[in-house]
Protein backbone atom coordinates (compact mmCIF):
# COMPACT_ATOMS: atom_id res chain seq x y z
CA UNK A 1 0.00 0.00 0.00
CA UNK A 2 1.16 3.50 -1.08
CA UNK A 3 -1.20 5.61 0.54
CA UNK A 4 0.58 8.36 2.50
CA UNK A 5 -1.29 9.23 5.87
CA UNK A 6 -1.54 13.02 6.78
CA UNK A 7 -0.73 13.88 10.12
CA UNK A 8 -3.49 14.14 12.67
CA UNK A 9 -3.89 17.35 12.81
CA UNK A 10 -4.39 17.55 9.26
CA UNK A 11 -6.74 15.08 9.48
CA UNK A 12 -8.67 17.09 11.65
CA UNK A 13 -8.56 20.51 10.26
CA UNK A 14 -12.03 21.56 8.84
CA UNK A 15 -12.27 21.41 5.37
CA UNK A 16 -13.95 23.68 2.41
CA UNK A 17 -17.86 22.58 1.81
CA UNK A 18 -18.04 19.67 -1.00
CA UNK A 19 -19.34 20.55 -4.09
CA UNK A 20 -22.37 18.03 -5.19
CA UNK A 21 -22.95 17.41 -9.44
CA UNK A 22 -21.08 15.85 -12.10
CA UNK A 23 -18.37 17.91 -12.45
CA UNK A 24 -14.49 18.11 -11.06
CA UNK A 25 -14.32 19.95 -7.67
CA UNK A 26 -11.38 20.25 -5.14
CA UNK A 27 -13.85 18.32 -2.79
CA UNK A 28 -16.70 16.50 -3.81
CA UNK A 29 -18.49 16.74 -7.36
CA UNK A 30 -18.89 13.29 -9.24
CA UNK A 31 -16.48 11.93 -6.60
CA UNK A 32 -18.96 11.49 -3.73
CA UNK A 33 -21.39 9.25 -2.19
CA UNK A 34 -24.51 10.90 -3.73
CA UNK A 35 -22.53 9.87 -7.07
CA UNK A 36 -22.40 5.66 -6.15
CA UNK A 37 -25.29 4.77 -6.81
CA UNK A 38 -25.93 6.12 -10.43
CA UNK A 39 -22.61 5.23 -11.14
CA UNK A 40 -23.58 1.60 -10.35
CA UNK A 41 -27.01 2.31 -12.43
CA UNK A 42 -24.77 2.70 -15.67
CA UNK A 43 -22.27 0.16 -14.71
CA UNK A 44 -25.04 -1.95 -14.86
CA UNK A 45 -26.62 -0.59 -18.50
CA UNK A 46 -29.78 0.97 -16.69
CA UNK A 47 -28.51 4.77 -16.43
CA UNK A 48 -30.44 6.63 -13.43
CA UNK A 49 -30.17 10.13 -13.03
CA UNK A 50 -31.34 12.37 -10.41
CA UNK A 51 -31.53 15.89 -9.41
CA UNK A 52 -27.70 16.15 -8.70
CA UNK A 53 -26.76 13.93 -11.04
CA UNK A 54 -28.04 14.03 -14.55
CA UNK A 55 -25.54 12.25 -16.09
CA UNK A 56 -24.35 8.76 -14.75
CA UNK A 57 -22.02 7.98 -17.46
CA UNK A 58 -19.87 11.08 -16.36
CA UNK A 59 -20.26 9.83 -12.58
CA UNK A 60 -19.36 6.05 -13.38
CA UNK A 61 -16.15 7.32 -15.65
CA UNK A 62 -15.08 10.14 -12.57
CA UNK A 63 -14.89 7.07 -10.37
CA UNK A 64 -13.37 4.57 -12.54
CA UNK A 65 -16.40 1.89 -12.19
CA UNK A 66 -16.22 -0.85 -15.11
CA UNK A 67 -19.82 -2.41 -16.04
CA UNK A 68 -20.93 -5.47 -15.06
CA UNK A 69 -24.31 -7.43 -15.17
CA UNK A 70 -24.41 -7.90 -11.43
CA UNK A 71 -23.08 -5.58 -8.86
CA UNK A 72 -22.67 -5.94 -4.92
CA UNK A 73 -22.68 -2.37 -2.90
CA UNK A 74 -21.56 -2.96 0.66
CA UNK A 75 -21.78 -0.11 2.66
CA UNK A 76 -19.75 -0.53 5.92
CA UNK A 77 -20.77 2.26 8.88
CA UNK A 78 -18.43 4.37 9.91
CA UNK A 79 -15.58 2.82 8.28
CA UNK A 80 -13.82 6.44 6.97
CA UNK A 81 -11.05 5.73 4.40
CA UNK A 82 -8.75 7.45 6.92
CA UNK A 83 -9.57 4.95 9.86
CA UNK A 84 -9.40 2.16 6.82
CA UNK A 85 -5.87 3.63 6.33
CA UNK A 86 -4.41 3.68 9.34
CA UNK A 87 -5.44 0.72 10.86
CA UNK A 88 -4.70 -1.39 7.41
CA UNK A 89 -1.99 -3.62 8.86
CA UNK A 90 -4.89 -5.76 10.12
CA UNK A 91 -7.14 -5.76 7.21
CA UNK A 92 -5.07 -8.10 4.62
CA UNK A 93 -7.91 -8.22 2.06
CA UNK A 94 -8.72 -4.68 2.19
CA UNK A 95 -4.60 -4.00 1.92
CA UNK A 96 -4.86 -5.75 -1.30
CA UNK A 97 -7.47 -4.06 -3.02
CA UNK A 98 -5.82 -0.32 -1.82
CA UNK A 99 -2.48 -1.90 -3.87
CA UNK A 100 -4.80 -0.71 -7.29
CA UNK A 101 -4.21 3.20 -7.31
CA UNK A 102 -8.18 3.38 -8.38
CA UNK A 103 -8.93 2.34 -4.98
CA UNK A 104 -6.52 5.08 -3.21
CA UNK A 105 -8.43 8.01 -3.67
CA UNK A 106 -11.08 8.65 -1.27
CA UNK A 107 -14.51 10.71 -2.52
CA UNK A 108 -16.60 12.71 0.10
CA UNK A 109 -19.30 12.04 2.21
CA UNK A 110 -22.10 14.78 2.84
CA UNK A 111 -22.76 17.55 5.31
CA UNK A 112 -23.73 16.69 7.81
CA UNK A 113 -20.97 13.64 7.77
CA UNK A 114 -23.14 11.12 9.70
CA UNK A 115 -25.97 8.00 9.21
CA UNK A 116 -29.04 9.78 8.81
CA UNK A 117 -28.02 12.29 5.96
CA UNK A 118 -25.73 9.67 4.61
CA UNK A 119 -27.90 7.10 4.01
CA UNK A 120 -30.69 9.51 2.35
CA UNK A 121 -27.67 10.95 -0.10
CA UNK A 122 -26.79 7.30 -0.73
CA UNK A 123 -30.05 6.26 -1.96
CA UNK A 124 -31.21 8.86 -3.57
CA UNK A 125 -28.12 10.48 -5.40
CA UNK A 126 -28.96 13.34 -4.45
CA UNK A 127 -28.46 15.65 -1.01
CA UNK A 128 -29.36 16.52 2.59
CA UNK A 129 -30.86 19.81 1.31
CA UNK A 130 -33.39 17.90 -0.82
CA UNK A 131 -34.26 14.38 1.31
CA UNK A 132 -34.92 16.82 3.97
CA UNK A 133 -32.81 14.21 6.47
CA UNK A 134 -30.67 16.76 7.57
CA UNK A 135 -28.64 15.32 11.05
CA UNK A 136 -29.91 12.97 13.54
CA UNK A 137 -32.22 14.85 15.13
CA UNK A 138 -33.81 18.49 13.60
CA UNK A 139 -37.17 20.55 14.06
CA UNK A 140 -39.61 19.16 12.96
CA UNK A 141 -42.16 21.26 11.44
CA UNK A 142 -45.11 20.14 12.01
CA UNK A 143 -44.62 19.92 15.48
CA UNK A 144 -41.51 22.47 16.23
CA UNK A 145 -39.93 20.12 18.48
CA UNK A 146 -36.73 18.05 17.67
CA UNK A 147 -37.32 14.61 15.91
CA UNK A 148 -35.09 11.54 15.84
CA UNK A 149 -34.26 10.45 12.08
CA UNK A 150 -32.89 6.93 12.88
CA UNK A 151 -35.74 5.35 14.79
CA UNK A 152 -38.25 8.80 13.59
CA UNK A 153 -39.37 9.62 16.96
CA UNK A 154 -41.46 12.40 16.70
CA UNK A 155 -41.20 12.73 13.39
CA UNK A 156 -43.53 12.88 10.65
CA UNK A 157 -44.01 9.88 8.33
CA UNK A 158 -40.48 8.97 6.66
CA UNK A 159 -42.43 8.98 3.06
CA UNK A 160 -43.07 12.66 3.87
CA UNK A 161 -39.46 13.95 5.46
CA UNK A 162 -37.76 12.19 2.34
CA UNK A 163 -40.13 12.67 -0.87
CA UNK A 164 -37.19 12.01 -3.60
CA UNK A 165 -37.09 8.89 -5.35
CA UNK A 166 -34.32 6.01 -4.79
CA UNK A 167 -32.51 5.03 -6.89
CA UNK A 168 -33.54 1.57 -5.75
CA UNK A 169 -36.89 2.22 -7.20
CA UNK A 170 -36.07 3.62 -10.67
CA UNK A 171 -33.99 0.73 -11.16
CA UNK A 172 -36.50 -1.51 -9.97
CA UNK A 173 -39.84 0.27 -12.12
CA UNK A 174 -37.45 -0.33 -15.15
CA UNK A 175 -37.10 -4.50 -14.46
CA UNK A 176 -33.38 -4.42 -12.45
CA UNK A 177 -33.50 -6.86 -10.04
CA UNK A 178 -32.59 -4.70 -6.81
CA UNK A 179 -32.16 -6.65 -3.79
CA UNK A 180 -30.78 -5.60 0.19
CA UNK A 181 -29.59 -7.46 2.32
CA UNK A 182 -28.92 -6.29 6.28
CA UNK A 183 -30.20 -7.35 9.59
CA UNK A 184 -33.98 -8.43 9.75
CA UNK A 185 -34.93 -6.07 12.16
CA UNK A 186 -33.91 -3.14 9.41
CA UNK A 187 -36.48 -4.54 6.31
CA UNK A 188 -39.01 -2.30 7.31
CA UNK A 189 -37.36 0.28 9.23
CA UNK A 190 -37.96 4.18 9.22
CA UNK A 191 -34.67 4.84 7.61
CA UNK A 192 -35.35 1.98 5.35
CA UNK A 193 -38.29 3.49 4.01
CA UNK A 194 -37.11 6.81 3.61
CA UNK A 195 -33.70 6.25 2.31
CA UNK A 196 -33.33 3.00 1.15
CA UNK A 197 -36.97 1.75 -0.19
CA UNK A 198 -37.67 0.31 -3.45
CA UNK A 199 -35.81 -3.12 -3.06
CA UNK A 200 -36.58 -6.48 -1.97
CA UNK A 201 -34.92 -6.54 1.27
CA UNK A 202 -33.60 -10.25 2.96
CA UNK A 203 -32.40 -10.14 5.95
CA UNK A 204 -30.26 -12.83 8.65
CA UNK A 205 -29.11 -12.42 11.97
CA UNK A 206 -25.30 -14.01 11.28
CA UNK A 207 -22.70 -12.22 9.41
CA UNK A 208 -22.35 -15.19 7.90
CA UNK A 209 -25.92 -16.06 6.47
CA UNK A 210 -26.07 -11.87 5.00
CA UNK A 211 -23.11 -12.94 2.80
CA UNK A 212 -24.45 -16.20 1.76
CA UNK A 213 -27.61 -14.23 0.51
CA UNK A 214 -26.02 -11.38 -1.05
CA UNK A 215 -24.17 -13.71 -3.29
CA UNK A 216 -27.19 -15.63 -3.83
CA UNK A 217 -28.62 -12.90 -4.96
CA UNK A 218 -25.67 -11.69 -7.46
CA UNK A 219 -26.39 -14.78 -9.38
CA UNK A 220 -29.13 -12.95 -11.29
CA UNK A 221 -27.97 -9.50 -13.20
CA UNK A 222 -28.74 -6.63 -11.18
CA UNK A 223 -28.22 -4.37 -7.89
CA UNK A 224 -27.59 -6.44 -4.37
CA UNK A 225 -27.18 -3.96 -1.13
CA UNK A 226 -25.08 -4.82 1.80
CA UNK A 227 -25.03 -2.89 5.22
CA UNK A 228 -22.14 -4.03 7.86
CA UNK A 229 -22.40 -1.26 11.09
CA UNK A 230 -19.97 -3.22 13.03
CA UNK A 231 -17.59 -0.19 13.13
CA UNK A 232 -19.61 2.54 13.79
CA UNK A 233 -21.65 0.51 16.83
CA UNK A 234 -18.39 -0.04 18.32
CA UNK A 235 -16.85 3.31 17.67
CA UNK A 236 -19.06 4.46 19.68
CA UNK A 237 -18.91 2.51 22.11
CA UNK A 238 -15.61 1.85 22.97
CA UNK A 239 -13.09 4.44 20.79
CA UNK A 240 -12.43 3.75 16.94
CA UNK A 241 -8.55 3.59 18.31
CA UNK A 242 -9.90 0.84 21.04
CA UNK A 243 -8.65 -3.15 20.62
CA UNK A 244 -12.52 -3.55 20.35
CA UNK A 245 -12.89 -1.64 17.48
CA UNK A 246 -9.59 -3.14 15.44
CA UNK A 247 -11.47 -6.46 16.49
CA UNK A 248 -14.90 -5.69 14.54
CA UNK A 249 -12.47 -4.02 11.75
CA UNK A 250 -10.50 -7.13 11.51
CA UNK A 251 -14.02 -9.10 11.48
CA UNK A 252 -15.40 -6.24 8.61
CA UNK A 253 -12.37 -7.46 6.37
CA UNK A 254 -12.82 -11.15 7.03
CA UNK A 255 -16.80 -10.37 5.64
CA UNK A 256 -15.51 -8.62 3.09
CA UNK A 257 -13.35 -11.48 1.63
CA UNK A 258 -15.80 -13.19 2.29
CA UNK A 259 -17.89 -11.92 -0.06
CA UNK A 260 -15.38 -11.95 -2.52
CA UNK A 261 -14.38 -15.48 -2.29
CA UNK A 262 -18.10 -16.49 -2.37
CA UNK A 263 -19.66 -14.44 -5.06
CA UNK A 264 -20.25 -15.29 -8.35
CA UNK A 265 -17.60 -14.78 -10.85
CA UNK A 266 -18.06 -11.90 -13.14
CA UNK A 267 -19.79 -10.01 -10.19
CA UNK A 268 -18.01 -6.31 -9.62
CA UNK A 269 -18.19 -5.59 -5.47
CA UNK A 270 -17.81 -1.61 -4.78
CA UNK A 271 -17.19 -0.97 -0.99
CA UNK A 272 -17.98 2.36 0.56
CA UNK A 273 -18.99 4.14 4.00
CA UNK A 274 -21.40 6.83 5.14
CA UNK A 275 -18.35 8.68 6.94
CA UNK A 276 -15.57 8.31 9.05
CA UNK A 277 -15.13 8.73 12.84
CA UNK A 278 -12.64 10.61 14.82
CA UNK A 279 -11.69 10.13 18.90
CA UNK A 280 -13.19 12.96 21.18
CA UNK A 281 -11.66 15.03 23.92
CA UNK A 282 -13.35 14.90 27.22
CA UNK A 283 -11.21 18.67 28.15
CA UNK A 284 -12.92 19.58 24.24
CA UNK A 285 -16.10 18.68 25.40
CA UNK A 286 -18.49 21.99 25.65
CA UNK A 287 -22.03 21.69 27.35
CA UNK A 288 -23.82 24.92 26.24
CA UNK A 289 -25.90 23.97 29.37
CA UNK A 290 -23.63 25.07 31.08
CA UNK A 291 -22.27 28.69 28.97
CA UNK A 292 -24.75 31.05 29.71
CA UNK A 293 -23.22 33.11 27.06
CA UNK A 294 -24.18 30.00 24.17
CA UNK A 295 -27.33 29.27 26.02
CA UNK A 296 -28.86 32.84 25.12
CA UNK A 297 -30.89 33.07 22.77
CA UNK A 298 -31.03 29.16 21.79
CA UNK A 299 -34.31 27.29 22.32
CA UNK A 300 -33.19 23.67 21.14
CA UNK A 301 -29.85 22.42 20.14
CA UNK A 302 -30.44 19.61 17.42
CA UNK A 303 -27.36 17.48 15.25
CA UNK A 304 -24.89 16.35 16.46
CA UNK A 305 -22.47 16.80 19.06
CA UNK A 306 -19.88 17.56 16.34
CA UNK A 307 -22.16 19.71 14.33
CA UNK A 308 -24.88 20.93 16.30
CA UNK A 309 -28.02 23.13 14.52
CA UNK A 310 -29.53 25.35 16.87
CA UNK A 311 -32.52 26.69 16.38
CA UNK A 312 -32.99 30.52 17.81
CA UNK A 313 -35.72 32.09 20.27
CA UNK A 314 -38.08 34.04 18.37
CA UNK A 315 -37.32 37.14 19.57
CA UNK A 316 -33.27 36.47 18.82
CA UNK A 317 -31.58 37.22 15.95
CA UNK A 318 -29.68 34.21 14.30
CA UNK A 319 -26.81 36.59 13.26
CA UNK A 320 -26.10 37.84 16.53
CA UNK A 321 -26.77 33.81 18.16
CA UNK A 322 -23.89 33.17 15.30
CA UNK A 323 -21.84 35.79 16.17
CA UNK A 324 -21.57 35.51 19.89
CA UNK A 325 -21.08 31.80 19.21
CA UNK A 326 -18.39 32.08 16.80
CA UNK A 327 -16.57 35.08 19.54
CA UNK A 328 -16.86 32.53 22.03
CA UNK A 329 -15.54 29.55 20.75
CA UNK A 330 -12.75 30.98 18.22
CA UNK A 331 -11.32 28.70 16.54
CA UNK A 332 -12.65 25.51 18.11
CA UNK A 333 -16.19 25.48 15.61
CA UNK A 334 -17.13 27.11 12.36
CA UNK A 335 -20.17 28.90 13.25
CA UNK A 336 -22.48 29.96 10.38
CA UNK A 337 -26.13 31.19 9.74
CA UNK A 338 -28.56 28.80 8.22
CA UNK A 339 -28.38 31.65 5.20
CA UNK A 340 -24.92 31.36 4.65
CA UNK A 341 -24.62 27.74 4.69
CA UNK A 342 -27.29 27.44 2.78
CA UNK A 343 -25.62 30.02 0.36
CA UNK A 344 -22.32 27.86 0.83
CA UNK A 345 -24.10 24.99 -0.61
CA UNK A 346 -23.39 22.61 2.91
CA UNK A 347 -26.46 20.76 2.52
CA UNK A 348 -26.21 20.90 -1.49
CA UNK A 349 -29.50 22.37 -3.72
CA UNK A 350 -32.12 23.39 -0.56
CA UNK A 351 -35.71 22.73 -1.25
CA UNK A 352 -38.02 25.17 0.34
CA UNK A 353 -39.93 22.93 2.15
CA UNK A 354 -36.34 21.84 3.86
CA UNK A 355 -35.61 25.22 5.35
CA UNK A 356 -37.49 24.85 8.18
CA UNK A 357 -36.14 21.76 9.48
CA UNK A 358 -32.53 23.83 9.17
CA UNK A 359 -30.84 25.56 12.25
CA UNK A 360 -30.92 28.76 12.19
CA UNK A 361 -27.52 28.52 13.22
CA UNK A 362 -24.97 25.92 12.24
CA UNK A 363 -21.82 24.65 13.98
CA UNK A 364 -19.04 22.65 13.01
CA UNK A 365 -16.71 21.16 15.67
CA UNK A 366 -12.89 21.48 14.78
CA UNK A 367 -10.10 19.39 16.82
CA UNK A 368 -11.46 16.56 19.31
CA UNK A 369 -14.12 19.52 19.95
CA UNK A 370 -17.74 18.08 20.68
CA UNK A 371 -21.24 20.37 21.72
CA UNK A 372 -23.63 19.08 23.54
CA UNK A 373 -26.69 19.60 25.69
CA UNK A 374 -26.70 17.92 28.77
CA UNK A 375 -30.17 19.61 29.19
CA UNK A 376 -31.83 17.60 26.56
CA UNK A 377 -29.14 14.98 26.09
CA UNK A 378 -28.84 11.90 27.58
CA UNK A 379 -25.35 11.59 29.52
CA UNK A 380 -24.17 8.29 27.65
CA UNK A 381 -24.68 10.28 24.09
CA UNK A 382 -22.65 13.52 25.40
CA UNK A 383 -19.81 11.68 26.41
CA UNK A 384 -19.33 8.80 23.34
CA UNK A 385 -15.32 7.74 22.62
CA UNK A 386 -15.76 8.45 18.98
CA UNK A 387 -18.47 10.54 17.02
CA UNK A 388 -18.24 12.28 13.43
CA UNK A 389 -20.71 14.77 11.98
CA UNK A 390 -18.13 17.68 10.93
CA UNK A 391 -16.14 18.87 8.27
CA UNK A 392 -12.58 17.22 8.75
CA UNK A 393 -10.91 15.00 6.52
CA UNK A 394 -10.83 12.15 9.13
CA UNK A 395 -14.85 12.56 8.93
CA UNK A 396 -15.92 13.80 5.52
CA UNK A 397 -13.75 11.30 3.15
CA UNK A 398 -14.93 7.40 2.66
CA UNK A 399 -13.81 4.77 0.54
CA UNK A 400 -14.68 4.02 -3.05
CA UNK A 401 -12.71 0.32 -3.37
CA UNK A 402 -13.89 -2.09 -6.36
CA UNK A 403 -12.88 -5.42 -6.58
CA UNK A 404 -14.53 -8.03 -9.62
CA UNK A 405 -15.00 -11.43 -8.09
Amino acid sequence: MSVEIPDREALLRLTSPVAYGDGKALRGGALHLSSVLPAVSDALGSPVGTRIHADPVVVRGALGMPQASSVIVVLVDGLGYWNIASRIGHAPYLRSLLADSVNQRPISTCTPSTTVAAMATFGTGTCPGLTGMTGYTQRNPDTGRLCQLIQFRDAPDPLDVQRMPTVFEALAQRGVRVTSVGLPKFANSPLTRAALRGSDYHGNLSPAGRIRLACEAAREPGLTYLYIRDTDKVGHNYGWNSDHWIGAFEGVDAQLHMLRRRAPRGTLIVITADHGMIETDPGQRIDVAEHPELARGVRMVGGEPRAPMLYTDDDADPDDVAQRWQEALGGLAQVRTRRQAIAEGLFGKVDDRIVPMLGDVIVHAAQRVTIVDSGTQSDKATRLPSVHGSLSMAEMDIPLIMDMA
